[in-house]
């Protein structure tokens, strides 16, 4: 082994060979087990996120895996419709100067996917480097052949189930990218805006109860007053009993609305009157619906006034009676400029009441940042309330459990309520609608055209027009589970792997793919008595990385972290460059600048795969968020060197030599008690595992590698191996369990850190008897509980306090950790006089003793310095150790410093000036320092005290 552990030079060897080798295929043996890795945006490129999850889905398809099942994590990439044709149109913009309706449809999906084929597989090639040992071979793509057949499928059984319709309904508009898009894709911001009262005068003399001849209204969106068709009061207000039934004058439009009365209506906030209008409001379109009012669209699709209205009855068809002309001065005019000229003319008219200010959450698309315009179109809808009923009842009995339990609530409240799901976008890329048109606009939904014609009997003189519309990313990504197996055909592989195993995600997407998934999946895959499959079994909860300080991550705060950048290290200049090299506002690219050149002064430096994986885990206590702590990631880079020096040693100790392989041997205490140890570690892992606690079974690899084997048992190996005196048949035992315990840690730590397991195994399993080509082709160690061993442990945890209880005697009295010292037991129990006996050669050797000796009285005690192990006295005599008065004059200077010190930090807690502008993180800092300089003062003083008794 080289010297020194080089991460990036095993990762590239062993990522390779794993894949080449068909490692990671489904072995075809044992008990079927899967995990569907979240299909990341083929536009996308590997975030903490991914790696989070994506390190936890590795662990458990890597420990299945060795626990002897037949294995498929099933990898592949989502179409991201709306983010590549962004993607594609911003470069077709930015090298040809042209838009998609330049090229057309055809040319411009080809555009697509040479894209896709040049620059969409960034994300798979980092899922190799985090080392996901997914099964390459059957990499799927949403907008692969195969699983356009599923889409195909499940659109025109759900249509012929009549779970499937279109319809004329209000939908999320997004004026830039001409699509509709869900409730899950707007983000709504909290902004300061304006409540603009207006005058609606009362029709045909009509007068309220305080005698004025109007009503005044008030909206945050004047433009939308165009299209209102009724105005609303709640019908227990008084104050407008007497006009439910008339009318209005709607101003500027001269079109006489109703009055209506209806309980959404708040008569405490402002006038308690609400115009409606439900061709461009949710609220507004509710009320319409109750109330049967038609609905006027005023807008373009590029929300703008349209020089002619829309007009339809509630029920979506075309309304020809209600006069559909709008103001001339407003046509072509943008929302905005429109709302200014509105304002305008109502002022001008006398019924502008008043504005007020008014803080409101606006409704942006969470892909362009415009405001989202409600428009009525025609859309594709699912009865979801439907479909959602069986994927209620299947988190309610159990057959899937969500892991924190607590996100079950999360999902019911989506699921008890859910609403129709818009399923179509208008946008070139992406599956596109089986459904045709004849030049009467009815519609004929298939499969493909010819099945059309045959299904409903269409001549072929009959003109069709395929569906311009594609479907919504998450309705093919809803059929994840089965479409990636094969499904609609029954295939071997999707007979053996559904239902699922485990889902892993994010709380965030349980409503836009984890409910979907369920819906989908009990609708479409039925055993053959018709009872449903459920998607998964297991729903597990990640929660959400944050930066150091608990914000979340995001490009316009700069503390986005790269895992790559982690893994492989990277320039500061280069970090910098990559925080702040798109921002168009100089200001801030500065100021995050600064901010990073301050976090990381020297840039990051290379930490390698498993030092990243292992720090992942040891976060991940199940649904919390994590802060990232690049002092931990240091922390378990330290531990793969840890790991890597402690091989070395077991090699340089081992290799060539006679370990006892296939004989009897006799194991020393420290053997016994390493083997009892592992048992229990083997033993925390599996439960922690079955638990999904990550951190739990990161800490009991962490804690048995680095405390109990390296630090303890290495040591206790020492005596053994290198005593001239000693047994050959007692060194047989200690190279045995040195190379033994070393090959099974290897195994169990192997699906957190795959790399640094792999490379030293190599090495390592031959000496160890073991055969095979690879580590992930080993069974996962189990427990073995005629191998614990109580005595050992007990025998050891007292050898182990005498030790530090030595070593701690030697650090406060300073004296050289190579001198030898004599050590006195006083008051030691039967089982106490035991240890000391069996365990000499161990004392001596690590506590570097000259000699051992039990007093017989009290009166024996000579001026020693003194540490109790239970009830027994450990003394080790002053008597020519240390320099009584030198030693003196040392501590008296060492207290002199820290009582300044102590004296400075108290006058600046004591200043309230420092304490009131201070921010409070920096107070309680500087409180911390003065405790920790207060304690070490008294230790200080107390060990003065220790010494001048002496």
């Amino acid at each position: 082994m080289d010297k020194t552990f080089q991460p990036g030079k095993i990762e590239a060897h062993w990522g390779k060979a794993w894949e080449d080798k068909g490692y990671f295929r489904p072995s075809g043996e044992g008990d079927s087990y899967c995990i569907m890795i979240p299909p990341p945006n083929v536009t996308g490129s590997l975030h903490m996120g991914h790696a989070f999850q994506d390190s936890i889905m590795d662990a458990l398809t890597r420990y299945q895996r060795m626990k002897g099942r037949n294995t498929l994590w099933q990898v592949g990439t989502d179409h991201a419709g709306i983010a590549t044709q962004m993607v594609v149109e911003r470069k077709l913009a930015h090298e040809e100067n042209k838009t998609r309706h330049d090229l057309g449809r055809e040319k411009f999906l080809e555009k697509v996917w040479d894209w896709k084929a040049e620059s969409g597989g960034t994300i798979t090639r980092q899922l190799r480097r985090l080392g996901a040992s997914v099964d390459w071979d059957n990499e799927r793509f949403t907008m692969d052949d195969g699983f356009y057949k599923a889409v195909q499928e499940v659109f025109v059984r759900l249509y012929d189930d009549k779970l499937i319709y279109r319809g004329k309904r209000l939908v999320n508009w997004d004026p830039k990218l001409h699509t509709a898009i869900s409730d899950l894709e707007v983000e709504n911001t909290e902004e300061q805006g304006h409540l603009w009262n207006f005058r609606y005068p009362l029709a045909d003399g009509a007068k309220t109860a305080d005698g004025k001849d109007y009503l005044v209204v008030a909206t945050t969106r004047p433009e939308t007053m165009l299209g209102d068709t009724a105005v609303a009061v709640n019908p227990k207000d008084e104050r407008y009993a007497d006009l439910i039934g008339k009318f209005v004058i709607l101003p500027l439009v001269n079109r006489r609305i109703p009055v209506i009365a209806d309980d959404y209506v708040d008569r405490e906030f402002g006038s308690g009157c609400v115009k409606i209008t439900p061709a461009h409001d949710f609220n507004d379109y509710a009320v319409g619906q109750r109330h049967k009012l038609p609905m006027i669209n005023i807008m373009t699709i590029d929300a703008a006034i349209r020089d002619t209205a829309e007009v339809f009855n509630s029920d979506g068809s075309e309304n020809t009676e209600l006069e559909a002309s709008l103001p001339a001065a407003y046509a072509g005019l943008d929302r905005y400029e429109a709302r200014k000229q509105i304002v305008a003319d109502f002022e001008s008219a006398g019924l502008l009441e008043k504005i007020d200010d008014h803080a409101l959450k606006v409704p942006r698309g969470d892909r362009s940042g415009l405001v989202i315009e409600p428009l009525l179109t025609d859309q594709w809808f699912v009865d979801a309330k439907t479909l959602a009923k069986p994927a209620i009842e299947a988190v309610e009995d159990g057959r899937i459990e969500f892991v924190p339990k607590q996100y079950e609530n999360m999902y019911f409240s989506w699921m008890r309520d859910i609403q129709d799901w818009c399923i179509s976008r208008q946008l070139w890329w992406g599956h596109r609608i089986p459904a045709w048109y004849d030049n009467e606009g009815n519609v004929y939904v298939a499969r493909n055209e010819a099945e059309a014609r045959s299904k409903y009997k269409l001549s072929d003189d009959v003109a069709l027009n395929q569906d311009e519309d594609v479907l919504d990313t998450w309705f093919s990504s809803a059929l994840w589970t089965f479409g990636t197996l094969g499904w609609p055909e029954q295939t071997e592989r999707l007979k053996t792997f559904h239902p699922t195993d485990v889902l892993v995600t994010g709380f965030d997407i349980i409503f836009f793919w984890v409910a979907r998934m369920a819906m989908m999946t009990m609708h479409f895959m039925k055993d053959e008595d018709g009872t449903p499959h459920v998607p998964f079994k297991t729903v597990y909860v990640t929660g959400l990385i944050r930066d150091e300080s608990g914000q979340k991550m995001s490009k316009s705060k700069g503390n986005v972290l790269d895992p790559l950048d982690m893994i492989d290290g990277i320039e500061l200049d280069d970090l910098v460059e990559k925080r702040t090299g798109n921002m168009m506002q100089p200001q801030l690219a500065e100021k995050i600048g600064k901010r990073t050149r301050k976090a990381f002064p020297e840039g990051i430096s290379a930490h390698g795969t498993d030092a990243l994986r292992f720090t992942l885990y040891s976060l991940a206590s199940t649904g919390r968020d994590i802060n990232w702590d690049m002092k931990r990631l240091e922390g378990y880079r330290n531990f793969c060197n840890k790991l890597w020096n402690a091989a070395r040693y077991v090699l340089m100790n081992t290799e060539g030599e006679d370990c006892g392989l296939n004989d009897e041997v006799t194991l020393s205490l420290a053997d016994r008690w390493i083997i009892s140890q592992l048992q229990e570690t083997e033993a925390a892992v599996e439960k922690a595992l079955a638990q999904y606690r990550f951190d739990l079974a990161s800490q009991a690899i962490y804690e048995f590698v680095w405390n109990e084997y390296c630090d303890w048992y290495l040591e206790l190996s020492k005596p053994v191996l290198w005593d001239d005196n000693a047994s050959l048949d007692a060194k047989r035992g200690t190279r045995r369990t040195l190379i033994k315990v070393l090959e099974a840690v290897l195994r169990l730590a192997h699906p957190f850190m795959p790399f640094i397991t792999e490379e030293i195994w190599q090495k390592v399993a031959p000496i160890a008897g073991v055969e095979g080509d690879s580590i992930m082709q080993q069974p996962y160690p189990e427990a073995d509980q005629s191998k614990l061993n109580p005595e050992a442990n007990a025998d050891v945890e007292w050898l182990k306090d005498v030790i530090v209880a030595i070593r701690t005697i030697r650090g406060e009295m300073n004296i050289p950790p190579g001198k030898q010292i004599p050590v006195l037991f006083n008051n030691g129990s039967a089982d106490d006089l035991r240890r000391i006996d069996e365990n000499r050669q161990f004392l001596t050797t690590l506590a570097k003793l000259e000699s051992i000796t039990v007093l017989s009285s009290e009166a024996d005690k000579p001026m020693s310095a003194t540490q109790l192990i239970g009830e027994m006295e450990l003394l080790v005599p002053m008597a020519d150790l240390i320099d009584k008065d030198a030693e003196l004059a040392r501590l008296e200077k060492e207290i002199g410093k820290l009582e300044k010190e102590v004296q400075r930090l108290a006058g600046k807690l004591g200043n309230e000036g420092f304490v009131a502008k201070a921010p409070a993180e920096v107070v309680n800092k500087e409180k911390e320092k003065l405790a920790a300089q207060e304690q070490s003062l008294q230790k200080m003083r107390e060990q003065k005290d220790r010494i001048a008794a002496l």
